[in-house]
């Protein structure tokens, strides 16, 4: 979540936890789902908010 919301790609955040970019923008689909939220910037917004980046 930290890494979508700092603006990271899918792609490189997939290569550093080492899962497929796929399974990133799944977790990142669920999570958005999961806390009502529709965009990266909604989750960055989150995050700034609650001092999380």
């Amino acid at each position: 979540m930290l890494l979508i919301a700092s603006g990271e790609t899918l792609s490189a955040i997939a290569k550093q936890a080492s899962l497929s970019p796929k399974t990133v923008s799944t977790y990142r689909s669920r999570i958005l789902r999961k806390m009502n939220l529709r965009t990266n910037a909604d989750l960055t917004r989150y995050c700034t908010r609650h001092t999380l980046i």
